[in-house]
């Protein structure tokens, strides 16, 4: 038995947080509002963010940082990834030397361009930063549904001990030394799926779907590989698996708030009515940015950029991906 401490108690941290206590460990879980810890509780469940999911008597839960953080053998922060920095900031004073922080967020720092595990290492100088991604729904992760996930680390021995503590009968982990491209498949893959929920908007069917999905993972491979990441990882769990769920699940936040701007509306009045925070609106913007710096054409990024911030109609922005300039679909095979 370990002694974790989940920082975040939103749908993704209740989810995991369930996982653990049924793998059998002592867990704290931390939530930034002391009137949600309270409730959380009494109630032992997120009725808002997740409905069902019911954690047992043997789970603490605390508005106390400290309490949260200090003498603990695991970390697993599950804060959305615009909050990773500064709840990285106020655990500092209390992280030990080497301690092992798992990052559950997936996104890109929209200011820095850096990636969430670095981040952490940033405002935690001595943290073991590591991540843990894959196709891997909350609601689904909190009811049991077998899912596969994959944990990154620098060293195979922290992910493994991270892969020992989380591994069950329906939550398998695999292990990845490729942190880099574990990460940026876990933010480029939300911009991706917020085009294919616009393309849902506008009525369209599986064909631009599966379309959206197979360019989309083009697009995420060319610009990961180019920044340091292996194509294993983008053809893996972490780039092709979760792009596929989060383009196609009705559990999507990002497909849904794209689902909302193909219907018209804009991208605040989306965000406001998912609720919840839509990584890939943050993320656009990054690998745009990338995408220039590295000089890596990605056609669909740029298009949802100009949806989601310079107010181009989304039906325009679909007749712009169809009509571009003719292409080879893969240059690298050679004509007999």
């Amino acid at each position: 038995m370990a002694k974790v401490s989940v920082i975040g108690a939103g749908s993704w941290g209740m989810a995991i947080a369930k996982v653990l206590e049924t793998n059998g460990h002592d867990v704290i879980v931390w939530s930034h509002r002391e009137e949600e810890a309270r409730k959380l509780q009494e109630k032992r469940e997120n009725e808002s963010k997740l409905p069902g999911v019911r954690l047992s008597e043997r789970t603490l839960f605390t508005s106390e940082l400290k309490t949260a953080v200090t003498e603990r053998d695991l970390l697993v922060l599950a804060v959305p990834s615009t909050a990773v920095r500064g709840t990285a900031r106020l655990m500092a004073s209390y992280v030990k030397k080497g301690q092992i922080i798992v990052n559950l967020a997936k996104g890109i720092e929209e200011s820095t361009l850096m990636i969430l595990t670095d981040i952490i290492e940033e405002e935690i100088p001595g943290a073991n930063g590591a991540v843990l991604s894959g196709p891997s729904h909350a609601e689904e992760v909190g009811k049991g549904v077998p899912t596969t996930v994959v944990a990154g680390a620098r060293d195979r021995e922290t992910a493994e001990y991270i892969q020992n503590i989380f591994m069950n009968e329906v939550f398998r982990v695999y292990t990845s030394p490729d942190m880099l491209g574990i990460e940026l498949g876990g933010a480029f893959k939300n911009v991706i799926a917020l085009a294919a929920g616009v393309a849902d908007g506008l009525g369209c069917g599986d064909n631009t779907k599966a379309a959206l999905i197979t360019r989309g993972i083009t697009e995420m491979s060319r610009l990961g590989v180019a920044m340091g990441g292996h194509i294993e990882t983008f053809n893996g769990l972490t780039g092709i698996g979760d792009l596929i769920v989060t383009c196609a699940s009705v559990h999507s936040r990002n497909r849904k708030a794209g689902y909302l701007i193909g219907q018209g509306r804009n991208m605040q009045e989306a965000m406001d009515e998912v609720k919840m925070v839509v990584e890939g609106v943050y993320s656009a913007k990054a690998a745009r940015i990338l995408s220039q710096k590295y000089g890596v054409n990605m056609p669909i990024v740029e298009k949802v950029n100009q949806v989601l911030f310079e107010n181009k109609p989304a039906r325009e922005a679909m007749a712009d991906l169809m009509l571009r300039d003719k292409k080879i679909e893969n240059p690298e095979i050679p004509w007999n």
